[in-house]
Formats: C-alpha cells, sequence, structure tokens
C-alpha cells in the first residue's frame, strides 16, 4: 500500500469504483467523476490507475462540487463568523484566558479542522461547554501556558481516541434524545438572547453553554433584562427578526435575486445601517459602544504574530506536573463526548442527509487542539450552535466553515475596526431564529404523535438539559431512552402461540438475560397436558441464563403431561461472530 493510500485509509476517505463514486468523509458526490478512460469495477482496480490520474480525479471532483456552492457558503462563512466573533470573545473571557486565545481557537477550527473534519458543515472552535474546566484548569495548573500545554497532551489522547475508533459512541445515542438536545439548545439559545436583543449584555459565554451556569442563572437573567432595555437594541433585534421570518417566506424565496441573499446577512446590514444612521441623526436611539461588537484591533498584520504564543523551553517544565494529565485527560473526554454529540445532531439538521465519519472527527479534532495549544489557542470542539447558524444560513460545503475561520483572521489583521460597528442586538435576532428553528413547537407534536416511546425521551432530554447541562441531561435522556429500548426488547423476543392445547413458545429474535422474567411467565401459563413446539429458528443466539430455563422445563414438563418438541434450539449459547460486509463478487 502506498503512501497516498495510507492516508486515505487514515482519514476515512475511500473510493466506491462500482458506483463511480469518491467517498470523503461518506460525502458521495452525484456526478461521476471525470476520467480520461473508465474506472476499473474493483478496488484494486482502481489503485491500479497512475497515482496522477487518482489525485486529479479527487481534485477535480472536489473543485466543481465546492464551486457549484460557492453562492450558499459564501454568505454562510460570513454569518458563522458573525454569530462566532462574539463567542469567541466571550468564552476566552469567561475562561479566564487572554482574550485572543479565543479568536485563535476559532480560526483553527475554521482553517484547519474544517478541512480534515469529514464534516461538510459542522463548525469548530472554543466551546463554552468547556468555560468551567478551562478556568479550573488555570487556577489549578498555575498558568495559562500549563493550559498550552494541556490543550497539545489531550489533543494527542483525541488523535488516539480516534485511531482506536472511539467514535463508534456517538452513533448509540437515539434518535429522539439528539432531537431533545437540539430542541433544548435551541430553547437555551432563545433564553440567553432575549435579554442581549433588549440591550441587557451581562455574558457572551452563556449564549451556547450547556453548563450549571445556563440553569441557574438564565430565567433570572431573562427578567433582569426588562430592567435594563436599550430602545435601539430593541428596535434592532425586532427588525432584523422580522426580516429573518419574511426572508424564510416562499414568495420571497422564488425571487431569483433574493433568493440568493441569506436572511442574515440582510439582518447585519440592516443593523449596522440602523446604528450609523441613528449615531449621526438621532444618538439618543443609537446603542452604547459595549452593545457592538469588541475586537482588538491590530495597528498593523505584523501585531497578528505578537498575539500567539508558540512553545519554548518551559513548556517542558509543565510535563513532569501529574495534574496536567488528568487535566488533559478531562479536556479530551469531554470534548470528544460534545464534539460526538454535536456531529450527530448535525448530520440530523444537514438538509442532504449526509453522514460524517466519527473517527474521522476525532482525530481532526485532535490536530486542532495540538495546533490550537501550539500558538496560544483555547480547547476547541464542534459547536452545534455556530454549526446550526450555518445550516441556518444556507452552507452546504466545508467552505461555509474554512470562510469563517478566514474571515476570523482577515478581521482581527485588517478589519477590526469596520466591525466594531456591527451591533450585538442583530446577532442576536439570529441566534433567536435559529433557536426557534431548532425548537419548532411541531417538533414536540411530531414526537408526542409517535408514541411515548419517543415523546418521553425527547421531551426529558429537553428538560434535563435546561436544568442541568448538556451532558448530565443527555445521560438522563440515554436512560429514559434506554428503558423503552429494553421493555421493547422484553415484550417482542418472545411469544406464546396458543391453538387449544397445543401452543408455540417461538423465539423471534436473539434472546438475553433481560427476558428471563417474560420466559417465566409465558411458561406458568402453557397447561397441564398439553403440547408445545419450542421453535428457536429465528434466534441465532440463547443466553444461558435462557438455557438454563429451557432445560429445567423440558425436566419437569413430562410431571405435567406436556409433551415438548424442539425446533433448533441448541449451540446457541455462544456469541458468534457476525460477518457485517459480505463481498460474494
Amino acid at each position: 500500500m502506498g503512501g497516498v493510500e495510507r492516508f486515505l485509509k487514515a482519514w476515512d476517505i475511500n473510493m466506491n469504483p462500482k458506483q463511480g463514486r469518491l467517498c470523503c468523509g461518506l460525502l458521495c458526490m452525484k456526478k461521476p467523476i471525470m476520467v480520461s478512460r473508465p474506472l476499473p469495477i474493483t478496488g484494486p482496480g482502481w489503485l491500479a490507475l497512475p497515482l496522477n490520474m487518482r489525485i486529479y480525479n479527487m481534485i477535480h471532483k472536489h473543485a466543481s462540487y465546492y464551486l457549484q456552492h460557492l453562492k450558499h457558503d459564501l454568505p454562510a462563512g460570513l454569518v458563522v463568523f458573525l454569530v462566532a466573533l462574539p463567542l469567541c470573545l466571550g468564552i476566552a473571557l469567561a475562561s479566564g484566558a487572554p482574550l485572543f486565545s479565543g479568536l485563535i481557537a476559532g480560526m483553527v477550527g475554521g482553517l484547519v479542522v474544517s478541512w480534515l473534519s469529514g464534516s461538510q458543515l459542522c463548525v469548530s472552535g472554543p466551546a463554552a461547554g468547556l468555560t468551567v474546566i478551562v478556568l479550573g484548569a488555570i487556577q489549578t495548573l498555575g498558568s495559562f501556558q500549563a493550559l498550552l500545554v494541556a490543550c497539545i497532551v489531550a489533543g494527542i489522547m483525541q488523535l488516539a481516541l480516534g485511531y482506536l475508533r472511539a467514535g463508534i459512541i456517538g452513533a448509540f445515542f437515539p434518535a429522539a434524545v439528539i432531537e431533545g438536545m437540539l430542541a433544548a439548545i435551541g430553547l437555551i439559545l432563545i433564553i440567553k438572547q432575549i435579554p442581549h436583543a433588549t440591550g441587557y449584555d451581562s455574558s457572551y459565554e452563556g449564549d451556547e453553554s450547556y453548563m450549571q451556569e445556563t440553569a441557574q442563572s438564565s430565567f433570572l437573567e431573562l427578567f433582569s433584562a426588562f430592567n435594563g432595555i436599550s430602545y435601539g437594541a430593541v428596535i434592532i433585534s425586532s427588525v432584523a427578526l422580522l426580516l429573518l421570518i419574511v426572508w424564510g417566506t416562499p414568495t420571497l424565496k422564488r425571487l431569483p435575486v433574493l433568493k440568493s441573499i441569506p436572511g442574515p446577512l440582510v439582518a447585519v446590514i440592516w443593523g449596522v445601517a440602523y446604528q450609523l444612521f441613528s449615531a449621526h441623526f438621532a444618538p439618543e436611539w443609537a446603542v452604547s459602544a459595549k452593545h457592538l461588537v469588541n475586537l482588538p484591533v491590530s495597528a498593523s498584520p505584523r501585531d497578528f504574530i505578537n498575539y500567539l504564543s508558540f512553545p519554548d523551553s518551559s513548556y517542558l517544565v509543565h510535563l513532569y506536573n501529574p495534574k496536567l494529565y488528568v487535566t488533559a485527560a478531562t479536556i479530551a473526554i469531554i470534548a470528544s463526548l460534545e464534539t460526538l454529540l454535536s456531529l450527530e445532531a448535525t448530520d440530523k439538521l444537514d438538509p442532504l442527509k449526509r453522514l460524517t465519519p466519527t473517527n474521522r472527527e476525532l482525530k481532526a479534532q485532535g490536530v486542532g487542539n495540538i495546533l490550537s495549544g501550539l500558538i496560544g489557542g483555547l480547547p476547541i470542539t464542534a459547536v452545534i450552535v455556530r454549526s446550526a447558524a450555518n445550516i441556518n444560513a444556507g452552507g452546504k460545503t466545508r467552505i461555509a466553515c474554512f470562510c469563517h475561520g478566514l474571515l476570523l483572521l482577515l478581521s482581527i489583521v485588517f478589519l477590526a475596526d469596520y466591525l466594531n460597528t456591527i451591533p450585538l442586538a442583530c446577532l442576536s435576532a439570529i441566534l433567536l431564529h435559529t433557536g426557534y428553528k431548532l425548537a419548532n413547537p411541531r417538533l414536540f407534536k411530531h414526537f408526542y404523535h409517535k408514541g411515548m416511546n419517543q415523546f418521553l425521551p425527547f421531551t426529558m432530554t429537553v428538560i434535563a438539559i435546561l436544568s442541568t447541562d448538556l451532558l448530565v441531561g443527555m445521560a438522563i435522556g440515554m436512560v429514559i431512552g434506554l428503558f423503552f429500548v429494553i421493555k421493547a426488547n422484553y415484550h417482542a423476543a418472545i411469544t406464546l402461540i396458543q391453538d387449544g392445547r397445543h401452543l408455540t413458545l417461538m423465539f423471534n429474535k436473539d434472546v438475553s438475560f433481560l427476558n428471563k422474567a417474560l420466559l417465566r411467565k409465558l411458561i406458568l401459563h402453557i397447561p397441564a397436558n398439553s403440547s408445545v413446539v419450542l421453535d428457536a429458528s429465528k434466534a441465532r443466539f440463547i443466553d444461558y441464563d435462557i438455557m438454563e430455563i429451557l432445560t429445567n422445563f423440558l425436566a419437569t414438563a413430562p410431571d405435567d403431561n406436556i409433551d415438548i418438541k424442539v425446533v433448533d434450539l441448541y449451540g446457541k449459547e455462544k456469541m458468534l461472530k457476525h460477518q457485517s460486509i459480505v463481498i460474494k463478487n
């Protein structure tokens, strides 16, 4: 296997030559790959193509796909940038870290992780979910520099988790729990953005925080917002929200001129125009400086390098501190879990319904955290709020996320003065609109009609996340979802069919110790002087506990004059290896 093949395999990039499609992060392109001769129909035939032809085909395919969606991705990237900018600053502030470290993490997430990731829509950057951990780590380890070392070590751990294929954990979260997480995040956005929309900006980090701070202070802050109303902020946010609603109506979407312009971009333009107009002609109706984007201004591009923190010999001293590895492991585990949850949620929201390879995502996040730590940035994860804003703004490919990172870089170097004229109220309106889409009342109605086995995990996940935090809430939702899975398995695994004195005890699928109580109940329903067919032909595995009950039943059945015929029962106590993929030709 050559170097290119090893690289493709390591990053879960593969070729499906039978369908003539290139799969990169499970993004399967619809159009055939352009080649000078037909592609071979077997894997070895594809690898037998000249290396330059393989690379050309890959680049050509990706280039045409990204160019096709450029008109959607560029405006979406601008919107994500505008949403991410105050969050990066606020999270750094709440973490007790230099403000610039949040921007560095956002740039790494956009410029680097977007290309290493298998997701086309997931946005990575500093996460409010790590705020408490980072703040505690700086205090425990004694310096921000020690945190950067812990971030590098955490990235190495995440990279190892990716190669160990730990990303499969994300696939075990039920759809109802994932949808509940999205709805809860939508409600958190609404609760947290209303104060910002009224001009009561007490914290940025709470905008997408899942930590305990959100549950305890959100409603109090919501009521406090009405005591600190800024009329200019209310006008900006109200009109911006109205524009977003109107912009999404089918009538405007049919207009060729307007359908290519995203509503969030219009909301930002409105906010800036209002602020400039009111500042000149009605200063009392303008918003104050503290309600505008506040970005560090660089005197020259050279100042950007001065903001970075590169490793030096003092970094090695921190490696002898055992607490550093505890901190790194904590960051790696929490960041990986939040990434996998955000990834599952983003795939749910993706209008093109693409799937993301989770192991590749862990590798990408690992590389991102290593790089972020090396140049002075905060730890990063995949973040659902910015990802949802990306999708809501019409993003289609990773170009949107890359553009958001590029704009963060350019804004620091060249555009800070201009971006500092953007009112936070119009950004709040964008997040309010995104929150409503995530927590649409029709979603609750939809799960109610699906039945209690879907509605209860969904609603309990929402309530648990709002009451605690993301990870605890998801754990509670998982427990409730698991209860319904066990309940369904309990009732569906075994069936007793009675026709007079003739009965059939049928195992409908694999049977585990969880079905012991049901099996005992059914055996007690078998009357004396009857004939029973014990049919296990549909089961591939039968637990030892179940076999013990059946063996006892076979031994005692003659005492009640029960005649038993056994069908394909024995030899299924061992779990056989299952071949997931079978290739016949």
